[in-house]
C-alpha cells in the first residue's frame, strides 16, 4: 500500500510539473511518463519493474523530443509552404 501511494504521488507531481512546461517540455515529459509506465508494466513481468521504468522513461523522453522536433519542422514548413513565394503568378501582374 505504501508503495502504491509513493508511486501515485510521484506520478501526480510529474504530471503537474509537465503541465507547467513549454510545449517541448510537455512532449518530452509526456513521453517519459508513458515510457516509464510501459517500462514498469513490461519490467514487472520479468521481475524488475524499476529497471524497466527507468529504461522506459529514457526511451520515452527521447521519443518525445524527436516527436517535438518533427512537429516544429512540420509547422515551420507549413508556414513557408503556404506563402506566395513559390507561386508562379505571384510576381506576374
Amino acid at each position: 500500500m505504501k508503495r502504491l501511494t509513493i508511486t501515485t504521488s510521484v506520478l501526480v507531481i510529474t504530471l503537474a510539473a509537465v503541465s507547467a512546461c513549454s510545449t517541448t517540455g510537455q512532449r518530452v515529459g509526456t513521453g517519459a511518463a508513458i515510457g516509464a509506465a510501459s517500462g514498469a508494466a513490461i519490467g514487472s513481468l520479468s521481475g524488475n519493474a524499476g529497471k524497466g521504468a527507468a529504461i522506459g522513461a529514457g526511451v520515452g523522453a527521447v521519443g518525445g523530443a524527436i516527436y517535438d522536433q518533427n512537429q516544429r519542422n512540420n509547422n515551420r514548413n507549413r508556414y513557408y509552404n503556404n506563402r506566395n513565394y513559390n507561386n508562379r503568378n505571384y510576381n506576374n501582374y
